[in-house]
């Protein structure tokens, strides 16, 4: 049988979740509850519904390839950041199939087989993947108190690296890294190394102390800034997200980029997604309102501990005795899906209120077995 490269045997594939009605149908269960990958429980903008059906009246339109620039979702997005007195150009952009795309160009771009890039440990895996994928190295860098350590992730940086990943908020422990830190941080970067800083969970994010990574991109550094309409716009499904670069690093980029990488209707769709502030609003308020539930019953359980989030999920560490992998074993029997994080921890994705009270009565009835 034909063998792979040897340092794509080295990859650890990420490994989705079923679909919810195979685990009802496995285990006879019915209305499972799904908390396990971050997703927008109030879904997209109405208006986003009605533009994707607006298009699909139009059959022929199917037929078409997508419009390869992504000409008018980068005018919305250029009008979004002229408003918060932003100014960027549609080569300063590029549009990504998810911002996970994105990430996989810019290791693409930059990174080849001995070279290196610096990352958080634990953070977001697709990171490594698409380093060793290369045949780069990634030089994970622990979490200092659970949030990434800028310090140590520089004392890591040598001729040899390429990129840094800096995933604020963190996931999957929804932590983030403050301004005064991360002002040194990047004036401390050495030229020739581009900081990748992804910011997923960007919408959620109520702390006054995170830094504006735009910033650093106005005053010239080589950075890459990651968002995704996969999470607070509720658009996961369609995968569209976007890079915001000096336009010489997203000259490059494009070089590796697929043509016709991001689909006709979510092009559409996070056009008008962006421009609904309300809907967005709404999302926030529901997170919030679940999240401060989720700490006031998590609170009333002494055994365990859980790190304030800056996200729309909360990163819960178990008793000492307690598996991560127990837990999900017995909350997925009571219809509750998370995600067991390393050895006994567990992620939980804020829910609505019903799913929200569905969690924490299972989560408690398992502890106090």
């Amino acid at each position: 049988m034909i063998k792979p490269l040897q340092y794509v045997e080295k990859i650890q594939p990420y490994i989705p979740g079923k679909p919810i009605k195979e685990v009802e149908r496995e285990l006879g269960i019915k209305e499972c509850i799904k908390l396990a990958s971050n997703e927008n429980p109030l879904g997209p903008s109405p208006k986003v519904i009605k533009a994707i059906k607006q298009f699909l009246s139009n059959p022929a339109e199917l037929a078409r390839y997508p419009e390869g620039s992504g000409y008018y979702l980068k005018n919305a997005l250029c009008e979004f950041f002229a408003k918060k007195g932003i100014n960027i150009t549609h080569d300063e952009i590029m549009l990504g199939n998810g911002s996970n795309e994105l990430i996989d160009i810019a290791v693409k771009t930059y990174v080849g087989p001995g070279d290196e890039a610096v990352m958080a440990k634990p953070s977001f895996i697709v990171y490594a993947m698409s380093v060793i994928s290369q045949g780069g190295i990634p030089k994970e860098v622990p979490l200092k108190e659970w949030r990434h350590d800028l310090k140590g992730m520089l004392s890591e940086i040598n001729k040899k690296t390429k990129i840094v990943f800096i995933s604020n908020p963190n996931n999957p422990t929804g932590t983030i890294n403050y301004k005064k830190e991360f002002d040194e941080f990047m004036k401390a970067i050495p030229d020739g190394v581009l900081v990748v800083v992804d910011e997923a969970y960007y919408e959620y994010v109520q702390d006054k102390n995170y830094p504006q990574s735009l910033n650093y991109f106005k005053e010239g550094k080589d950075i890459l800034i990651l968002r995704t309409f996969s999470k607070a716009y509720g658009l996961a499904s369609l995968r569209i997200g976007y890079g915001i670069a000096k336009k010489e690093i997203i000259k490059e980029m494009n070089k590796i980029r697929e043509p016709f990488n991001t689909n006709t209707i979510a092009q559409i769709a996070a056009e008008v997604a962006l421009k609904d502030r309300r809907h967005l609003k709404k999302v926030i308020e529901t997170n919030e309102k679940g999240k401060n539930y989720l700490y006031r019953e998590l609170d009333k359980i002494s055994s365990i501990n859980y790190l304030p989030a800056q996200t729309n999920f909360i990163y819960i560490i178990l008793p000492e005795k307690v598996s991560s992998k127990e837990t999900f074993d017995y909350l997925i029997k009571q219809g509750v899906i998370i995600r067991p994080v390393g050895q006994n921890e567990i992620r939980v994705t804020i829910g609505l209120d019903k799913e929200n009270k569905a969690f924490v009565e299972a989560f408690k009835k398992f502890l106090g077995g």
